[in-house]
């Protein structure tokens, strides 16, 4: 990700601010009805993102993320640490509580977070690794992380408050990079094994760029070498595909992404891409 860091904290700052107009422009009814995430009302969507912008403010100003912790606390012995069973235990600390206070909580946490990180030094935006929700995270791709979540979960509340997509640049191209980033890791807790091969992506359209990379942990592919399979077709589509909004079937059945090379491959990636843990 050829960002600076200067510019990336900006890119956040301005996603935050874009997703506040976007609650300011929804009615304030949508926030006790049921979302597009399935399960989940409009105000939860909220909750979760002010439980876990609240917790990274927290780890990147160096202090322990207390409702993580809290919620570690509350498992059984034998009762893993899942990321569906965090985002539940957040949502529910916050259900008694006004969607207003919930939407401020969201806002000053968020602010808080890009605050701490701007203030970082050199060596600690370098050097520092933060406990995040499946391991270690550096700075950069904590923020990365954000800006995704927020551009997703800004789709989902646009999508509720009837408003027009947001298919900015940085938002959709960051969450394709972190989808595309996250292929080894998303391979290997799906048990698939893809050492040696690669992929290129080729997008247009808002969130345009081209990737080449590798699918095994850890793996860089020569500049020169083909890659096995390809993917090509438009950004926001294909970002929503790895933030799971659009399925495989959706992009690939109207055109919209088109696979090449290896093309068992190319959809089993399509299938397997996610931009979150």
């Amino acid at each position: 990700m050829s960002v600076s860091r200067e510019q990336l904290i900006g890119i956040a700052h301005a996603e935050r601010q874009r997703l506040g107009r976007t609650i300011q422009f929804s009615p304030p009814t949508i926030w006790e009805e049921a979302s597009v995430c399935a399960g989940w009302w409009n105000r939860d969507i909220m909750a979760h993102l002010a439980g876990q912008d609240t917790a990274a403010a927290q780890l990147m100003n160096g202090d322990p993320a207390v409702e993580f912790d809290e919620y570690r606390a509350s498992l059984a012995a034998d009762e893993p640490f899942t990321v569906d069973g965090l985002n539940e235990y957040l949502v529910n600390r916050r259900s008694g509580v006004s969607f207003r206070e919930v939407l401020t909580t969201w806002g000053l946490a968020a602010e808080s977070f890009l605050a701490h990180a701007a203030l970082l030094t050199d060596d600690g935006w370098r050097d520092l690794r933060s406990p995040w929700l499946s391991g270690s995270i550096a700075p950069r791709y904590l923020i990365q992380s954000r800006i995704a979540e927020w551009w997703v979960h800004g789709e989902d509340i646009r999508a509720a408050a009837e408003l027009d997509p947001g298919f900015q640049h940085w938002p959709v191209h960051l969450t394709v990079d972190l989808g595309i980033r996250m292929l080894p890791w998303v391979l290997e807790q799906a048990g698939i094994d893809l050492q040696g091969r690669s992929v290129r992506v080729d997008l247009e359209g808002a969130g345009q760029g081209s990737w080449h990379w590798g699918l095994g942990a850890g793996e860089t592919p020569p500049a020169d070498r083909k890659a096995d399979a390809t993917l090509a077709g438009r950004a926001p589509q294909f970002a929503l595909v790895a933030a799971r909004r659009l399925s495989a079937d959706d992009v690939l059945d109207g055109g919209i992404v088109v696979m090449g090379g290896d093309t068992d491959l190319a959809e089993l990636l399509l299938r397997h891409i996610r931009a979150f843990v």
